[in-house]
């Protein structure tokens, strides 16, 4: 017995000792390998755990991310209970938890998929030393990306820094699939789903502060579950114009599958066979296929700079004079969605702006537009993601990191590697950076992107009630790049 649970093999035939399976973000049951291989080792106990930052140094959550997770894993609870497999769901620090659950269980096999940064390699080498020490076979997985970061390097063995020589050579390493293994071939040692549920519940996900609740945009917009996957990923299937429409934010061509990759609900080997199958037009396939290349990109990049969501990947950028407080989270007043307010502020100062910004009420319609839209869904068309960050950055002057930390907070899909590396590309100070002086300016994108205006009618309030700009979009580029001139020629002095 662990945490409640008994376990007993049914079948003679069924081998007595059980496998363990350590679930992290891979919460599906299909095109999962290192569920596969538990399987074949024995019936199947799972275990998710939430770690702790404080034990483990792993970044904790936002509160968008923990919604979408509780959601997820009280699917996944339905789903493995079908094929009799409980899901043990705890919280703490993993070295601790996974090989005195093996030890406990008598598991003779563990595995999980592979994670791919800082700190959290380092702890799965922690687990699996343990776990062997103890005689207790312990194996990890892909799953996760279309590649192992060391399987795409320069011909001298580097990784890569730039997005098209990249993609290039992923492509050559794709001719190999995953396992994917049929559900019914799985099987477990009896399933409580109530005991699982309570378990998550004392997790304490979701929030439980007064009305209103923010919760009820997101559930009006996604389904979270590998069920909610695949059911996004057919509607996108029997779509078209993709390439021609991916742009246009007001549009319905976008695949929205970001959230479920993130939280692993379906895997990007899935959705790439799956496009190059069944994707009507082929012009569409490629350029989508492109989006899923530049999403194993930014892992990659973590996987060699852990340290890419508080450090400029070019150094240069280091003397660049945006305005930072290191303090303004620790300062505001409960955290995030579950209440974040910037601190008082004078109209001079900077976090004024950036409250501006995160509430959408700069007057610049589209920035306010995407703004209210992550805020009501957890979510923000991509070609307005690049609109925000832009404004953010350089007409505000206000350092990425502040809306990086924003979006890690706000985003149903606020993935460690793409939400870090993109704010960089936007900042012009990362791998692959759009220019510093590619300034998008949103009165031209909006009219470019969304002429009809539908995409701002249906995030803004009325004209009436709309507030005057808080900078002027001309005067801002200016001092943005008289800036960047700046910094050049303090690089150039040494």
């Amino acid at each position: 017995m662990i945490n409640g649970w008994t376990y007993a093999c049914s079948s003679s035939s069924t081998p007595s000792s059980p496998s363990l399976m350590w679930f992290r973000d891979d919460l599906r049951i299909n095109d999962n390998a290192a569920l596969a291989a538990a399987a074949e080792h024995g019936p199947v106990i799972a275990v998710y755990v939430l770690e702790d930052p404080a034990l483990t140094g792993v970044r904790g959550l936002g509160g968008a991310s923990r919604w979408w997770l509780h959601h997820s894993l009280d699917r996944l609870i339905g789903r493995l209970a079908e094929q009799e497999i409980p899901l043990l769901i705890m919280h703490g620090d993993p070295r601790r938890m996974i090989p005195r659950l093996a030890t406990k269980t008598g598991a003779a096999y563990v595995s999980w998929s592979r994670r791919y940064q800082q700190p959290q390699i380092s702890l799965d080498a922690e687990v699996k030393q343990s776990l062997r020490s103890r005689g207790i076979p312990a194996h990890s997985f892909p799953g996760h990306l279309l590649a192992e970061p060391w399987e795409v390097t320069t011909r001298q063995g580097e990784p890569y820094r730039v997005f098209t020589p990249f993609s290039r050579t992923l492509l050559t390493t794709l001719a190999d699939t995953f396992p994917a293994p049929a559900a019914s071939a799985i099987h477990g040692v009896g399933a409580d789903p109530k005991r699982s549920r309570a378990e998550l519940a004392e997790l304490a996900l979701l929030p439980t502060f007064p009305e209103p609740d923010w919760t009820d945009g997101l559930r009006d917009s996604w389904t979270p579950g590998e069920d909610g996957a695949w059911e996004r990923l057919d509607n996108f299937l029997d779509s078209t114009g993709y390439a021609r429409g991916r742009d246009y934010p007001g549009g319905t061509a976008s695949s929205r599958l970001s959230p479920h990759l993130r939280f692993g609900e379906i895997s990007p080997r899935a959705v790439w066979e799956a496009v190059t199958a069944r994707l009507p037009d082929e012009e569409d396939a490629g350029i989508f296929q492109k989006e899923l290349m530049w999403r194993d990109f930014a892992w990659h990049r973590l996987h060699h700079r852990p340290d890419l969501a508080i450090t400029n990947v070019r150094p240069e950028f280091d003397a660049f004079p945006w305005a930072w407080d290191p303090t303004e989270l620790a300062r505001s007043t409960a955290g995030g969605r579950d209440g974040r307010r910037s601190p008082e502020t004078t109209d001079d100062d900077f976090r004024a702006e950036l409250s501006a910004w995160r509430e959408g009420t700069t007057g610049i319609p589209l920035v306010d537009a995407g703004m209210r839209e992550l805020w009501h869904t957890g979510y923000m068309h991509n070609r307005v993601r690049m609109v925000v960050a832009s404004f953010l950055t350089k007409n505000l002057g206000i350092h990425w990191r502040h809306g990086e930390e924003w979006f890690w907070d706000t985003l149903v899909d606020a993935d460690p590697a793409s939400n870090a590396f993109n704010w960089q590309w936007a900042a012009g100070c990362g791998d692959d950076a759009a220019p510093y002086f590619r300034i998008f300016n949103p009165q031209t994108q909006a009219a470019r992107y969304d002429p009809e205006g539908v995409y701002r009618a249906k995030w803004l309030p009325p004209a009436e009630e709309y507030p005057d700009p808080i900078v002027d979009l001309h005067d801002s580029r200016r001092t943005a790049l008289s800036a960047y001139e700046d910094m050049k020629n303090h690089q150039a002095r040494g």
